[in-house]
């Protein structure tokens, strides 16, 4: 029973390792429509009663703005492109800052782990979901390279309630494209990330802090 026990498991993290790793292939090269986010946004909505309309418009990274770019690495991860993954630092002052709280407040990723987190993970504050993100973070670093890195963040982040990536997001609040955001709409957009269901990039309390900061 023992030896079938173990040959069960082996075989399951065999599938596991090999259709992960197919999949971060797979989106390698084809645009991500949908993330466990947007299916739990839709879940919460429709247990309340409501009907959400998903708001997504992919678009390849050379019709996306510079400024939102950059204002996304100042704002979120300002080593992207110097670390393979991780920003060890950020990941043990999180790891302290917990502790102290006695709960998940923080936890130090960076734009790469978010991406893993956003395509391949659910948003639960947990240790093992961060170890899945770890997990993942390794493969999109390895297949996919910075720049894919960044495109599928770009079109895939949440900026707002059932508003995905920041074409969807620009259209919205800007009535422009991804590509002609401005700089300082570009970083209002940006200023928003950590909490973008309950901010609106148009209204200066809601990011008048992070561009103070900025600046």
């Amino acid at each position: 029973m023992v030896k079938r026990f173990v040959k069960f498991c082996a075989v399951c993290a065999a599938i596991f390792f090999a259709s992960s790793i197919a999949v971060v292939i797979f989106y390698r090269f084809a645009p991500v429509r949908y993330t466990p986010l947007m299916l739990i946004r839709k879940h919460q909505a429709f247990s309340q009663g409501e009907r959400l309309t998903l708001r997504q418009e992919w678009v390849p990274i050379e019709y996306i703005s510079p400024d939102i770019i950059e204002a996304v690495i100042e704002a979120e991860d300002a080593r992207f492109y110097e670390h393979g993954g991780f920003s060890y630092n950020d990941m043990l002052d999180a790891f302290y800052r917990n502790r102290r709280m006695g709960c998940i407040v923080a936890g130090g990723s960076t734009i790469s782990q978010q991406t893993a987190k956003n395509v391949f993970c659910t948003p639960a504050r947990t240790y093992t979901r961060k170890l899945f993100e770890a997990y993942f973070t390794v493969l999109i670093e390895l297949f996919w390279g910075k720049e894919r890195i960044m495109e599928v963040y770009l079109n895939v982040i949440e900026l707002g309630y059932g508003l995905f990536g920041v074409e969807a997001a620009a259209q919205e609040y800007y009535g422009t494209t991804a590509l002609r955001l401005n700089y300082r709409s570009a970083r209002a957009l940006a200023s928003i990330i950590p909490c973008p269901v309950y901010y609106d990039p148009n209204e200066p309390s809601g990011w008048n802090n992070a561009l103070t900061n900025w600046e």
